[in-house]
């Protein structure tokens, strides 16, 4: 089910306002695409203009349907169905726009691929990228290092995973959400709500201890798994629980003693709305361009 979050169904892209939709299955958000094609094109005619563009972008239009999708927006004459898209289907869309305004997505675009590229050869790479945008975020050097153990353990579970007959999707999800319910005594998605998330990672909004508890919950898993030699879904399913339970068991001897709950919702959202987010960065840029003339 999809709606619109009241104050935040506009978002600021460049001053100018975006309509976007929350979609809560995906857990994403939709941007009414004739809102990006008349801001990145200054066209009196966006509709016009996406018509054209698909003409001259055959396999855009052939995947049309992948990208669009008609979803309920405020609109002069009341709520209306209006073609939206996520994220990767306005950057696929930005590519076919040959607007200066597009010209800084695409070599945005260029560069993350050029770098993913990269990281295939060298995963170490993509190491020190998460570290430096964790640093850049305020992260402390603790926090840091317990994240990335924790997720060089959950590595090593989804590698059993996938050796042990589980398929990938939506098994890994569903195998997740077992371990977390019985460590935490949420499912993932009722953790996410607690903090306040949509579609931003949980995990990168942990606390220590919570990460903590996490790894233990997927280390007892994959012990227990090979122990047992679990295979398949269901098989792998209880030895989830049976993980789930030991973290469990650990947190609340934890929380007797320390009289502190561990799961939170504590989160690293920021504190300032995206509007201000724009006028900082910009005015940010024009005082570098001060200080090197």
């Amino acid at each position: 089910m999809s709606k619109p979050q009241d104050s935040k169904s506009i978002v600021l892209f460049e001053d100018v306002p975006v309509r976007r939709i929350w979609v809560e299955q995906e857990e994403k958000w939709y941007f009414a695409i004739v809102d990006i094609i008349k801001i990145l094109t200054d066209s009196k005619d966006p509709q016009g203009y996406i018509k054209d563009m698909r003409r001259r972008d055959s396999v855009l239009s052939q995947g049309w349907g992948q990208i669009a999708t008609p979803l309920l927006v405020e609109t002069r004459g009341g709520k209306q169905k209006v073609n939206c898209a996520n994220v990767q289907g306005v950057l696929r869309i930005i590519q076919s726009i040959p607007s200066k305004k597009a010209e800084p997505f695409k070599q945005w675009l260029a560069k993350v691929g050029y770098e993913r590229l990269q990281e295939t050869v060298d995963p170490e790479r993509a190491l020190n990228r998460a570290r430096k945008n964790w640093k850049e975020l305020g992260r402390s050097e603790k926090w840091i290092e317990q994240r990335m153990r924790g997720q060089e353990t959950r590595n090593k579970l989804t590698d059993y995973w996938q050796t042990h007959g589980v398929n990938e999707q939506p098994e890994y999800a569903q195998l997740t959400n077992i371990i977390h319910k019985e460590w935490s005594g949420l499912s993932v998605g009722e953790h996410k709500k607690l903090k306040k998330l949509k579609q931003e990672n949980l995990r990168d909004n942990m606390t220590e201890a919570e990460l903590i508890f996490t790894a233990l919950a997927e280390f007892s898993t994959r012990q227990i798994a090979n122990h047992n030699r679990s295979e398949g879904f269901v098989e792998n399913a209880q030895s989830a629980k049976r993980g789930g339970k030991i973290s469990a068991h650990a947190r609340q001897q934890l929380e007797q003693e320390s009289g502190e709950k561990v799961v939170s919702a504590e989160n690293f959202l920021p504190p300032i709305s995206l509007s201000s987010a724009l006028k900082k960065s910009k005015n940010a840029k024009k005082l570098n361009s001060r200080n090197r003339k």
